[in-house]
């Protein structure tokens, strides 16, 4: 018996002794998951930044292989007609010639390429949530360790809503950590190669790029992100507990087929709406809403021009991040997953007594 299994055993202890607080019941079931799913919360983020930044490196070395095997009359033009030669690139000198609207767009390309970096810790995420809920609740009917967990002073609700907590909050936190750190860790990449070409990386990369918002703008966009994913969290958690085997098929199934009978009968245009709202309000939600950064769909900012200069900082600002909380997608979607996760509360009940 491990460490939190034997400080959740109803053990003898003196009257005067305090019983553990709930609070604390609750902290010990989310270390619980983060033990069990440690493969999926923490390392394959990790691993997922890690190469990422393995595959900046070996790009940049082509590059420059490929460089170094250009004809010397290989020029770089500016936007002001002037041209440099690639062979035997001075970086420092290339920005001295460059305009005010080349530096905007280097802006722009240094964010754009940030995001991408940081992208492969969330991609993964979104796969790991997946499947974590898929099998929250069936795995432990399926090896009969829910017959443990019950004997001890825990409630249905408190264990279901710790695998909600661990898949909408711990395991976005650690990604985004993830994210972040597999960020920074391009820039340094990044200042080194420029370096190593004499320019100056606090000029031509940590200047014009905006890491610092970035990380704190990934970070404040955690709360609408768990809330955005609920649909799918409470769907995939309703059909773990409730499928008596082949849960991934039932919870793919159900909801295509549905999507297909409406196509097929049109029924939509009852309501005065297309059938393509059904797959992406309805199917979508139910299946899609564990991908990180699909919340920006519903995003409403007025007049923010997303092709202008600073394109990528207006798209990921605070005020686009937050402004998908006025919107019904969110909050339709916030209801419907509540009442699934209530669902699979009152399934496992009974579903293991029976």
């Amino acid at each position: 018996m491990n460490a939190l299994e034997e400080s959740m055993v109803p053990a003898a202890r003196p009257a005067h002794m305090a019983a553990v607080h709930k609070t604390h019941r609750f902290k010990l079931l989310l270390q619980r998951e983060f033990w069990e799913h440690k493969g999926g919360f923490f390392w394959a983020p990790v691993v997922a930044g890690g190469i990422s930044l393995l595959l900046t490196l070996i790009l940049i070395i082509v590059a420059h292989i490929a460089a170094g095997r250009l004809s010397d009359d290989a020029a770089i033009n500016l936007d002001n007609g002037q041209s440099m030669s690639i062979n035997g690139l001075d970086l420092g000198v290339l920005t001295s010639k460059m305009s005010a609207e080349d530096m905007r767009q280097l802006a722009d390309g240094i964010d754009l390429t940030l995001l991408l970096s940081s992208s492969w810790p969330f991609i993964v995420l979104g796969f790991v949530m997946f499947f974590y809920c898929l099998g929250a609740l069936y795995d432990e009917r399926k090896d009969r360790s829910v017959l443990f967990w019950k004997s001890l002073p825990l409630s249905d609700r408190d264990t279901v809503l710790s695998k909600v907590a661990s898949a909408t909050l711990v395991a976005p936190i650690i990604a985004t950590l993830a994210a972040i750190a597999t960020m920074f860790g391009f820039l340094l990449i990044i200042s080194i190669v420029v370096m190593i070409h004499g320019g100056n990386p606090a000029q031509l990369v940590w200047g014009p790029g905006s890491p610092l918002m970035m990380s704190g703008q990934l970070i404040a966009a955690i709360p609408v992100y768990a809330l955005w994913a609920l649909p799918t969290v409470g769907w995939l958690m309703l059909c773990s507990v409730w499928s008596k085997s082949k849960p991934f098929l039932w919870a793919l199934m159900i909801p295509i087929l549905a999507g297909v009978f409406v196509s097929m009968f049109d029924l939509m245009h009852l309501l005065d709406l297309d059938t393509f709202w059904f797959w992406k309000n309805i199917v979508g939600r139910m299946l899609l809403s564990v991908a990180p950064l699909t919340y920006l769909d519903v995003v409403r900012i007025g007049d923010a021009d997303f092709d202008g200069p600073g394109a990528v900082r207006a798209l990921f600002s605070l005020k686009a991040t937050y402004s998908t909380l006025g919107t019904t997608e969110l909050w339709a979607g916030v209801a419907a997953g509540a009442a699934m996760i209530f669902g699979a509360i009152r399934l496992r009940r009974w579903r293991d007594e029976g």
